[in-house]
């Protein structure tokens, strides 16, 4: 008789170190122990081994229901589990409402019950349609935080939330111990200059980056921290571009308030003067990919350990939203969940960075964030056990081949040196590298932890 469900042997990377030749066994849908060298029986096993071995991904920002009948969290799992991310962190911005109500909640668990692959924690929100008083039953049913934006990106899906309301929705939030995260850009700033330049005919690639300058994102970045400082809610920037934007939040921090903050993989590998170039509106994200000397200054917070995680930002427009020759018709945003570990893991390498940052990023530090380090982001003995394969292999990446619900990418033809060789989900094989082989429904909705506490 076995003594375990699953043992799966190779290089195991830890958010301190790598483990040569190391082994986790896995029992009942979670790790049951660990060790070195010679492995235990099991009913299954994988021999890994010259390959390494890290939690499941989190990717903390994804935007599955972004465009009614387009994509949606099932076929989204799919592409997640293909790209080595046993959860998704879904964003509550949805086509036609967003998720602002316990209601709104239940029906998108009954759809990850039902479509997901991986497994999804969801972010709430707080709308004028449903009040402020619905951060209770939201908090109750579940979410793992709330998502809000100081630019109105789409009317009612995507509202502004001015700084007053803010405030108190921050308060309200605070005792819960769930972060309030914030889409930081400046909505009188942003909308003059576009006005400027659309009435100036100014409108080709290289317009959109002029349109959004670094005040823009600083000013917002900073009255994000001053409402967490202000009400002692946890305020966390959702997709800093910008060097300057981590030294804010290093102010806040050191000044004792709860201060997290996020930057995107495009930020770490694509360029405005190489990439936005050659791609046009494919790269066209908000905040917009900057110039390759704010990309490496980006790299050194990574280096430093500055950053509370890396997230993909993924959504899946056509790309019929992507072709206007007035790149201000175009919809920000871009497929990202098969490509974060390959792009980011590139990245680390590329600059020198040990692969244990790419687990801090993208597995141990969305789990802590987000409460959710009980069940995920470690292979620590009874932790989930969500576990990837990470082959060491140089190749280009090709998008027509993708199981998201698009087939372009503005990683398109990017020489990434690591491939996702097998993504499990609970012990259970999500992803062979060639094709999903768990079942619609395999997911589970992940609930936060430790409800009160600040993690």
């Amino acid at each position: 008789m076995s003594d375990f469900d699953l043992v799966v042997r190779g290089n195991i990377v830890e958010c301190d170190g790598v483990i040569d030749n190391g082994w986790v066994a896995v029992s009942g849908g979670r790790v049951a122990a660990r060790g070195v060298g010679a492995a235990p029986q099991a009913r299954d096993s994988v021999d890994a081994r010259g390959m390494w071995v890290i939690p499941g991904v989190l990717d903390g920002q994804v935007h599955s229901g972004s465009q009614a009948n387009q994509e949606g969290l099932g076929w989204a799992s799919r592409a997640a589990a293909a790209g080595g991310v046993t959860t998704m962190v879904e964003m509550p911005y949805d086509d036609p409402e967003p998720v602002a109500s316990r209601p709104q909640l239940e029906n998108k668990v009954a759809e990850i019950e039902r479509d997901c692959h991986v497994d999804v924690a969801c972010y709430g929100t707080l709308n004028d349609k449903h009040g402020l008083e619905a951060a209770a039953g939201l908090i109750e049913g579940g979410v793992c935080g709330f998502k809000f934006s100081t630019f109105e990106a789409s009317p009612g899906r995507f509202p502004r939330v001015e700084e007053d309301v803010l405030m108190e929705a921050f308060r309200l939030i605070a005792p819960s111990g769930l972060a309030c995260g914030v889409h930081n850009q400046d909505q009188e700033l942003t909308r003059k200059n576009i006005t400027r330049m659309v009435e100036a005919g100014d409108t080709g690639w290289d317009a959109f980056l002029r349109a959004h300058t670094p005040l823009i994102e600083n000013l917002a970045t900073a009255t994000i921290y001053e409402l967490g400082a202000l009400t002692g809610a946890r305020a966390h920037a959702v997709h800093v571009s910008l060097s300057r934007g981590f030294e804010i939040c290093n102010m806040y921090r050191q000044a004792g308030h709860h201060a997290s903050i996020e930057t995107c993989v495009q930020y770490l590998m694509l360029n405005h003067e190489e990439h936005t170039r050659r791609f046009g509106a494919k790269t066209k994200h908000y905040p917009p990919i900057r110039p390759k000397a704010e990309m490496d200054l980006l790299w050194t917070h990574i280096a430093n350990d500055e950053c509370t995680f890396v997230s993909s930002d993924h959504v899946s427009w056509g790309l019929e939203r992507k072709q206007h020759e007035n790149v201000f018709k175009n919809s920000s945003g871009g497929p990202g969940l098969e490509t974060l570990l390959p792009a980011f893991w590139t990245g680390c390498a590329e600059h020198g960075i040990s692969p244990s940052m790419v687990v801090k990023q993208l597995c141990h530090g969305p789990a802590k964030h987000f409460l959710l380090e009980h069940r995920k982001g470690t292979l620590n003995v009874g932790a989930d056990a969500d576990i990837v394969v990470v082959k060491p292999e140089t190749y280009r990446f090709n998008p027509s081949t993708s199981l998201s619900a698009v087939k372009w990418s503005s990683f398109e033809d990017r020489e990434f040196q690591v491939r996702i060789e097998a993504t499990y989900l609970r012990g259970q094989q999500a992803w062979d590298g060639r094709q999903v082989r768990n079942t619609a429904g395999s997911g589970q909705f992940i609930r936060p932890h430790k409800a009160g506490q600040a993690s």
